[in-house]
């Protein structure tokens, strides 16, 4: 009589508490990113005391979370509670907010719609460039960090927001974004730590998530009593989140608008911020793109239409997005028991999608730890599997602004690199800050040289 037996279950590989914890707390993101690639892909349970999330990183595995299994892969649990404190419900949660949100801003965020506010963008960027003209003339450092971020910031008001929110607005809102996305570092990495304790952080994240609150509802009231303007999010959430007795749910439109400026500048603004330093330590990367760059735009003022033909600086931005993903981890939480790679996993538990783990994992990738753009040449025409560069996520909750990025990071550098030759004065390893996405904690000071094209 034969006896029925149930499937050979995989394992993890488990990292017991006393190995993961010292390392976690050395250097989060480079450290989880280690965890993954010495365990070659395989998934990893993370024994971090209460708390043993599943780290994920396998192209394979990463499908099925994001993608082809996604429904049982949600926005939910603790992970997530850091971050709703100051996006509350909207196009970057789950349910009927998330599907209501996303279906009024994808038409603002496709490929055809952002390549027509190509133009307003190239005037905007150049605008803001031209004011480090003074830095240039004498001599005066410039924080990288902080100059990107506000580039990106005045672009994106004034093509996205129709210029509802001013340049001093802008420039009060920006620091206290960045401060809510770092200051929740300690909550990702101890995400059990009950909310009625106080840990670092919080005073920091809680004063920031006030004075954003101060800075957008007045802003919502107004553009509600000036009436909607064309082709703009803050009319579009309006319009859609009107009720019928012509009142708006400020909330949900706050909620949506806070998430989607966070979306649209912070993976752009930290991306351009790490480009200084590579460009640094690979002068040859540097010198062939300045090459293109002046063949390219010349003399001539830098329009949307170059962008298509800056083919090595795309390169670059690719690679750029391989080596430092805005997302360190992408958080989700199962709805029912499933198996993942053999692995049985119970409801409710936590999985952690690792970007700056799968992006160095050496079976998808030839010498993942050099920065080489030459990966990404047309010519080469490799053959990857698609869940192995995952910037932007994947699946349903794809990134909306990804589009938006290969129109705006261009024209920022573009402009940049053909008006000034840009020194960093300070080079040292730099270490990847961990919160809503991922920032060097070292600052980035650089020296603007005039080009020819400046004087």
């Amino acid at each position: 009589m034969s006896v029925a037996t149930e499937p050979a279950v995989t394992r993890p590989q488990v990292l017991p508490f006393y190995r993961a914890i010292p390392r976690l707390v050395k250097d989060p993101v480079t450290e989880l990113a280690k965890m993954g690639t010495e365990a070659g892909g395989r998934i990893v349970r993370l024994d971090i005391g209460p708390f043993r999330p599943y780290l994920i990183s396998h192209p394979d595995h990463v499908q099925q979370v994001l993608k082809t299994d996604a429904s049982n892969f949600v926005r939910e649990g603790m992970f997530w509670r850091p971050l709703r404190r100051v996006i509350g419900q909207s196009i970057l949660g789950e349910g009927e907010a998330w599907e209501s949100s996303r279906k009024i801003l994808q038409p603002l965020f496709t490929a055809r719609y952002t390549a027509s506010l190509g133009d307003a963008m190239a005037d905007i960027i150049a605008d803001c460039i031209l004011e480090l003209d003074e830095y240039a003339r004498t001599g005066r450092l410039v924080d990288g960090g902080y100059q990107m971020t506000t580039i990106v910031n005045q672009a994106v008001i004034k093509v996205l927001f129709g210029g509802r929110i001013s340049r001093d607005v802008a420039e009060r809102l920006a620091p206290e974004f960045a401060t809510c996305a770092t200051s929740i570092g300690f909550r990702l990495l101890v995400p059990f730590a009950p909310y009625s304790i106080r840990v670092p952080g919080d005073r920091a994240f809680l004063a920031a998530s006030k004075k954003i609150d101060e800075i957008v509802y007045p802003l919502i009231e107004q553009a509600h009593r000036d009436g909607p303007r064309s082709n703009e999010v803050v009319s579009a959430l309006l319009s859609a989140r009107m009720e019928q007795d012509g009142k708006a749910d400020l909330r949900q439109v706050r909620d949506d608008l806070v998430s989607i400026y966070g979306a649209a500048s912070e993976t752009t603004a930290m991306s351009l911020t790490w480009l200084w330093s590579v460009l640094h330590d690979h002068p040859d990367v540097n010198a062939k793109l300045r090459e293109e760059i002046d063949q390219v735009v010349s003399d001539g003022p830098i329009r949307s239409a170059d962008v298509a033909k800056l083919t090595y600086l795309r390169m670059v931005l690719q690679e750029l997005l391989r080596v430092y993903p805005s997302a360190w981890i992408i958080p989700r939480q199962t709805v029912a028991d499933t198996e993942i790679g053999g692995v049985r996993i119970k409801a409710g538990s936590q999985v952690l999608v690792s970007p700056y783990t799968t992006h160095r994992l050496s079976e998808f990738w030839d010498r993942p730890l050099e920065f080489d753009p030459e990966r990404w040449a047309p010519e080469r025409n490799e053959r990857r599997h698609r869940y192995s560069f995952i910037p932007f996520g994947a699946g349903p909750h794809v990134c909306l602004g990804q589009h938006l990025f290969y129109v705006e990071a261009p024209l920022v550098i573009a402009n940049l690199l053909s008006r000034y030759e840009l020194v960093l004065t300070n080079p040292q390893r730099l270490t990847p800050v961990p919160g809503a996405s991922v920032r060097p904690k070292e600052k980035l000071m650089l020296k603007l040289l005039p080009t020819q094209r400046m004087r």
